[in-house]
Order: C-alpha cells, then sequence, then structure tokens
C-alpha cells in the first residue's frame, strides 16, 4: 500500500477513530469465551475454583508479557504493522484453543497466546490513533477508543451465549475466531501507513521502557490503572459464574436475561460512562475526581458481593451500579496518561501502564478464585461476598493514598 498522510482529507479523524473503534471490538469477539464457559468447563474438566481463575488469569499473563516488548516497538515502527499481526495471533490462538483445550495446562497456555494477541491490538491500537489524530478533541477520542473495549467485551458475551445454546463449546471458540481474522484485514486495507518522518525522534529502548516510570506522573497512573484493572478484569472473569450462582439461589421467579445477556449488558453499560466520565474529569479535573469513583467502587466491590440470594433483578441493579463505579474512571486514566507523556515515549509508557494493569488483571481473577475455595466454596454466598470484596481493595488504598496526597504535587492528573 502507497505512504500517505494519515491526517489528509481522505483520512480524516473521524474515519481514523471509527476504523479503529471497529478494528478493536471485531478482534475481542473471542475475549469473554473463557468467563462466559468458566462455570461449564469447571465442571466439565473436573478443576477446582482456583485452577478455573487461573485459566482466566493466564490470559492476561499472555498480555502482560507481550505488552512491554509490543507497545515499546510502536515507538519505533508504524503501530499499524503491531496491530495486523497481533489480529493474526489472536485468531489462530482462539481456534487452537477449539481444537485443543482439555484441561488446565492447555486451556491456560492458549489464553496466554491470546492476551498476548490483545497485547498487541489494545495499546498499539490506540498508538495508532493517536499517531494520526492530534489537537484539542484527542482525549475525546480516546475516551472513544477505550470504551471500545466494553462493546467488545459485551459482544463477546453475547455471541458466546447465544452460540452455546446451539452447539459445542469449543465449536464457538472456533467461531469467535473469525473477529481476529476481520480485524486484521480492516486495519491492513483500511489505515494508511504512516510516512518515516511521523516516525522520528528520541526513543527509549525496548528494554528500558520502564525509565518512564522515573516521570512520576506516569507512575501515579500505572499504579491506579493496576488498581483499576485489578477489580475490573477479575470482576469481568467470575462475572458470568456469579450470575449463575445468584440466579440459583434466588426466590423471586424466573430471570428475564441469561447470563451471559446479563453481563454483556451490564458490560455495555461501561461504554457511555467511560465517555461521560472522561468529560466530567475534564471539567472537574482529574485530581479530584479519579479518587472519588475509585472509592466509590471499592465500596461497591462488597455490597455487590453479598447480593446473591436477593431477587435475581436486585442483584444485577447492584453488579451494574458497581460496574458503572468501575468504569466511571477508565478513560480519564488513559487520556491522562496520553496527555502527560511526550509523543516519543507514549509507546514505552503504554507499554508500562499496560503491563501493570493486566499483570493486575492475572493475579485478580486467580487470587478470587483462591479466596472462593478457601472461604467455603462455590455454593457459599458468604465465600462470594468475600472474593468480591477482595476486587475493591486496591481502589481504596488508591483512592485513600491520593487523598494523602502520594506523589507529586503536579502528577499531571489534570486535563
Amino acid at each position: 500500500m502507497p505512504q500517505s498522510d494519515p491526517t489528509s482529507p481522505a483520512h480524516g479523524a473521524l474515519g481514523v477513530v471509527a476504523l479503529m473503534c471497529l478494528a478493536e471490538t471485531l478482534s475481542m469477539t473471542g475475549f469473554a469465551a473463557y468467563p462466559a464457559f468458566l462455570a461449564l468447563l469447571r465442571d466439565t474438566w473436573g478443576i477446582s475454583n482456583s485452577e478455573a481463575g487461573f485459566i482466566g488469569g493466564a490470559f492476561f499473563a499472555g498480555y502482560m508479557t507481550a505488552v512491554p516488548v509490543l507497545s515499546s516497538l510502536t515507538d519505533r515502527y508504524d503501530a499499524r504493522r503491531i496491530h495486523v499481526a497481533s489480529c493474526l495471533l489472536a485468531a489462530v490462538s482462539t481456534l487452537g484453543f477449539a481444537l485443543f483445550a482439555e484441561g488446565v495446562v492447555s486451556a491456560a497456555g492458549l489464553q496466554a497466546l491470546a492476551g498476548a494477541g490483545l497485547g498487541g491490538t489494545y495499546m498499539p491500537g490506540l498508538k495508532a490513533l493517536t499517531d494520526r489524530v492530534t489537537g484539542p478533541r484527542q482525549s475525546r477520542f480516546i475516551a472513544f477508543y477505550t470504551s471500545t473495549f466494553g462493546i467488545g467485551t459485551s459482544l463477546s458475551l453475547l455471541l458466546s451465549g447465544w452460540l452455546g445454546r446451539w452447539i459445542p463449546w469449543n465449536w464457538a471458540f472456533g467461531i469467535l475466531a473469525a473477529g481476529p481474522l476481520a480485524a486484521a484485514l480492516v486495519v491492513f486495507f483500511g489505515l494508511a501507513p504512516l510516512g518515516p518522518a511521523r516516525l522520528t525522534g528520541p526513543r527509549p529502548s525496548l528494554l528500558g521502557s520502564f525509565n518512564v516510570l522515573r516521570n512520576r506522573s506516569v507512575l501515579a497512573y500505572v499504579l491506579r490503572y493496576a488498581a483499576h484493572c485489578w477489580e475490573l478484569f477479575g470482576l469481568r472473569s467470575w462475572m458470568v459464574a456469579f450470575i449463575l450462582f445468584g440466579y440459583g439461589v434466588a426466590r423471586s421467579g424466573q430471570p428475564a436475561l441469561s447470563a451471559t445477556e446479563a453481563a454483556a449488558a451490564i458490560n455495555f453499560l461501561g461504554i457511555p460512562v467511560s465517555i461521560l466520565g472522561n468529560e466530567a474529569a475534564g471539567r472537574f479535573g482529574r485530581r479530584r475526581y479519579i479518587p472519588v469513583a475509585m472509592a466509590a467502587s471499592g465500596t461497591l466491590a462488597w455490597l455487590a458481593g453479598f447480593s446473591a440470594g436477593w431477587p435475581w433483578w436486585v442483584m444485577l441493579l447492584l453488579l451494574a451500579v458497581y460496574f458503572i463505579a468501575i468504569m466511571s474512571d477508565s478513560a480519564a486514566l488513559t487520556a491522562g496518561l496520553v496527555a502527560t507523556t511526550p509523543p516519543h515515549q507514549r509507546g514505552a509508557a503504554m507499554a508500562v501502564y499496560s503491563f501493570g494493569g493486566f499483570g493486575a488483571g492475572f493475579l485478580a481473577p486467580l487470587v478470587f478464585g483462591l479466596l472462593l475455595d478457601v472461604a467455603g466454596g462455590k455454593s457459599n454466598p458468604l465465600a462470594w461476598g468475600i472474593a468480591f470484596g477482595s476486587l475493591g481493595i486496591g481502589c481504596l488504598i488508591a483512592s485513600v493514598a491520593a487523598k494523602l496526597k502520594v506523589g507529586s504535587p503536579q502528577e499531571g492528573l489534570r486535563p
């Protein structure tokens, strides 16, 4: 494809944003497939909650391992190339899960490869966008892109649930592998390459990506994002299983939604909330807004976790409110990181940011499963409440730390 200027009218800002949002959504069709089938596969394979949580966490371990290299490479090469190759990896690994997963080791290994694929699409996709779209509306466009993660999650849950009604789980995984392949084609043929002039400037070495943490603004965002992802991905990994449990113990009639449909609807709420949260952070200042949002989500974790056994609609309402609180600072964190980082270091900063966040995402499902086993097992409402409470601890600590003014007085938390 010939080189062209991505800022020309033929490649306008809105077109680039729309294309990258579409690609991100398609690349994630397999993202929530394992959480959607977690309860089924746990019982089919005869594994413990801890082992089931380990498989779910392996996805984020793969992401955490790959993202420092793949995101840092976007400071040297056009992120478009990284994105396309990673979409292909995601497609192959999702198909591999359908064909070869039969227990903890094989399932965890293939989930890790799928996570590595996401590691080369999500933040590199954002880098491809910010390399091509600049100006005063960049923060808003970043919020649009990051909120697309919620669309991808909801779509993945819906497709997994619908397919699971009609065909075996492994056939469902095989069909979902088509999404990342389609995303690779969308970006390869739809996004113009960057010219060499757009790739100049001093860049940190691949092994030196973590040097960006010397910037205390970046460090603040990395730590807060880690707390955010601990909560978010721990919840996403176990939400369907929790809803199934809640439906089983509730005494309030037949639920109107299946567990996957309910989880998808709740995840979909994150899209407008993330965008509006970024707007609110811009209006009130990230320094004040983000700690309040984290305090709210950390507190609501406990309430949502003890809602099993209540009427099913009350349980879903509390889960929805909890998820809204989690997502209210998502785009504000990412937009703040981009705003506070020099352009030639953004790939490295995004790499470290994702490493911290998805590293926490690896541990959270595992810790959740361990607590569920230790506190009484999958049939004990108290055990579910304690496991849920563990999700909110990081955000509560981050909120208190912000109140104590940990970090630089000028953390760059304002837009």
